[in-house]
């Protein structure tokens, strides 16, 4: 199953995002508001990188409470990993583990579709291997 299977029916519109100019301290407030991990984060309809609570726990380690003050492009992943709207779940779920992280833009182009995270992945995952289970079971119990 593709990434594309995943996000379809979700408006890109609805994707919570930070901008890159954007206060660390705002993009905090969403990340709380929304309890959300991750944001991707957009310059001009480009996602140019995901802010992240990691990110914000380094800066505060780094910078302490200033680092509230900096704009989210400075503390940001930048060159973020990504993954297409054809990328396999089984595959996307080997480059979060290989790659350390826990949300994935998803980018066809230059054009941002859609952003998912190891949950949305891996509760994809259980919802298809239930589905095999139970038509197994409907085979065997047929036959």
């Amino acid at each position: 199953m593709s990434i594309a299977r995943i996000i379809a029916g979700r408006p890109t519109a609805n994707v919570i995002t930070a901008s890159a100019g954007q206060s660390a301290r705002e993009a905090i407030a969403l990340l709380a508001q929304h309890r959300i991990g991750a944001l991707p984060v957009m310059d001009g309809g480009r996602c140019i990188g995901v802010f992240s609570e990691r990110d914000v726990i380094y800066c505060l380690a780094t910078d302490g409470a200033a680092a509230l003050d900096k704009a989210v492009s400075e503390l940001m992943t930048g060159s973020p990993v990504t993954i297409s709207p054809e990328t396999d779940v089984i595959e996307a779920l080997s480059l979060i583990t290989r790659r350390r992280v826990r949300h994935l833009p998803v980018i066809e182009g230059e054009a941002f579709l859609g952003f998912v995270s190891i949950g949305d992945l891996v509760k994809f995952r259980i919802e298809e291997v239930e589905k095999e289970a139970q038509a197994m079971l409907s085979y065997i119990q047929t036959a």
